[in-house]
């Protein structure tokens, strides 16, 4: 009857009625059977799955990702776990031994919507977090804000210092790469690649041979 309803929308109606919890882990258990069918077809393909906050609270979803891994037969090598910086920033020393679990189970940590937060760096350089996410809220101004500028330029800095890998989201315009490359950030995500998929479709997309290349 809605069409397509916005994250933006459900979500909040599923953390109110506790709805969350459920959904997280069918999104979980659905990302890693794509990863098991993917790595099966000669094409792994690394998926990242947002946790949200009510989830990366759970005191045992180490151990719940593990069991995941084992039933569908994904590596853990191809699941990024993505959470955002609010929720790390939350409870840091309780973020800290979540994600020092998820990576010994050979995961890799994202964290998404860097720049919104309250991140204190001492306690960013102590979490295993392999990649910052800049955030589509700063991208939206590129290149023509000159505070989105800004901040999307340190953020670029910050994250060559700490060895960090950097991915920019909602990139949608040419000048936006543009601005991107020129300053080091040769990773992106955005309707300028490509809009959300199907599975199926990206399957297609990963075993047929193209002309174009994109970051």
């Amino acid at each position: 009857e809605l069409g397509q309803v916005s994250p933006t929308r459900f979500i909040p109606v599923a953390e109110a009625t506790g709805l969350i919890l459920p959904l997280s882990q069918w999104v979980l258990e659905s990302a890693c059977k794509q990863i098991a069918a993917w790595a099966a077809n000669g094409t792994p393909l690394q998926v990242a799955v947002n946790m949200s906050a009510q989830q990366f609270r759970q005191r045992d979803l180490p151990e719940k990702v593990m069991q995941v891994l084992a039933h569908t037969g994904a590596k853990a090598e191809w699941l990024v776990i993505e959470i955002t910086e609010s929720a790390a920033m939350a409870q840091p020393e309780h973020a800290r031994d979540q994600l020092n679990a998820l990576v010994s189970l050979g995961c890799s940590v994202a964290l998404d919507d860097f720049g919104t937060g309250y991140s204190s760096l001492s306690y960013l350089k102590a979490l295993p977090v392999k990649e910052l996410k800049i955030d589509k809220s700063f991208m939206d101004g590129v290149p023509h804000d000159a505070d989105d500028v800004a901040i999307s330029l340190t953020i670029i800095g910050l994250a060559k210092n700490l060895g960090r890998s950097l991915v920019a989201e909602g990139v949608e315009t040419q000048a936006q790469l543009d601005f991107l490359r020129a300053h080091g950030c040769e990773t992106y995500q955005g309707w300028l690649f490509s809009k959300a998929l199907p599975a199926t479709e990206l399957t297609y997309l990963l075993t047929t041979p193209t002309q174009t290349t994109a970051a």
